[in-house]
């Protein structure tokens, strides 16, 4: 492993253990100002969806890209959380029967698995509300207009627009909503919409508000956003390749679904070596948009080939 990796990794596991931390302390017991109480098993299930796992990836580009900017490190880590229980949110929703069904996640059993629907239900609805409660909290930013552009960024890229909204159309292009429930016979573009959409739009988010936060140029914010959006588009068709080479016990959930369920990705349209392909050459769009920067970008540089080396 070269130097730039080792740094890479060790910045990503001390960011995921700070995360861990800050996720660890915001379901803590006690109720806020303003709260009644915090139920003993909705916070369980919440916990339980929230922390124990994952790379912590979105938190890692927020936090890098702020730094990027000037940003503070501790308002970044602070931001990132409110990110990844939005994302720990979505992940729960996502596992329920109604949804993609699924048992396992991150190697553990699913949040409705260990408890029920109802309480999966209401755990992922509580971890969404809570992320903007902690996206407004004065210490991510002393500028109020910096904490609504977060707010109001986050809100887009979480709802009808960016990820619920792709969710939608996944749930369409699987041919729920059709006569013959068939899957849907997407085109390239309506996978790549359906794909920035889903996956993308949380994680150009993550780069985007390392930007608000340090109150970046517009050059800058356009060109970590310009990273953000093949960073995303190359992890969800790194992603889709793991999904088909391998197993269960490497990827910590279910292998096999997309197939299962009829999913359109770039994987079952292009096949799975043109996919890579495509994979490889978003990845150089995205170290091409980091070109104006030096060696401070150098772990988000690393970040879009970790996400190709994870479809490998």
């Amino acid at each position: 492993m070269s130097q730039d990796e080792t740094s890479f990794q060790a910045a990503l596991i001390a960011t995921g253990e700070a995360i861990e931390g800050l996720l660890d302390e915001i379901l803590a017991e006690h109720p806020l100002v303003g709260e009644t109480t915090r139920p003993k098993n909705l916070r369980a299930a919440m916990r339980h969806g929230a922390l124990g796992g994952g790379k912590r990836l979105r938190p890692f580009l927020l936090s890098e890209s702020a730094r990027l900017c000037g940003a503070d490190a501790q308002a970044a880590l602070l931001a990132g959380a409110a990110l990844e229980l939005v994302h720990c949110y979505s992940l729960v929703h996502d596992d329920l029967p109604a949804m993609d069904n699924d048992d396992l996640r991150r190697g553990r059993p699913t949040v409705h698995k260990v408890y029920d629907d109802a309480l999966a239900i209401l755990a992922g609805d509580s971890l969404l509300t809570l992320a903007f409660d902690v996206m407004a909290r004065p210490a991510i930013h002393p500028d109020a207009n910096v904490r609504l552009d977060l707010v109001r960024g986050l809100a887009r890229a979480s709802g009808i627009g960016g990820m619920a909204g792709g969710q939608a159309l996944d749930l369409e292009a699987e041919g729920r909503y059709s006569e013959n429930k068939k899957p849907l016979a997407l085109t390239s573009d309506e996978i790549r919409q359906l794909q920035a959409m889903k996956t993308g739009a949380l994680l150009l988010f993550a780069v985007e508000a390392g930007g608000i936060l340090g109150k970046a140029s517009d050059r800058t914010r356009k060109a970590l956003a310009d990273y953000g959006r093949a960073v995303g588009a190359t992890f969800q068709i790194a992603d889709d390749i793991l999904d088909v080479e391998a197993d269960t016990s490497t990827l910590g959930k279910s292998a096999g679904k997309d197939s299962e369920q009829g999913k359109g990705t770039l994987v079952a349209l292009l096949g799975l070596d043109s996919a890579k392909a495509e994979r490889d050459r978003l990845a150089r769009t995205a170290l091409e948009a980091l070109a104006g920067f030096g060696p401070e970008a150098d772990r988000l540089r690393a970040t879009a080939r970790f996400i190709v080396q994870r479809g490998h």
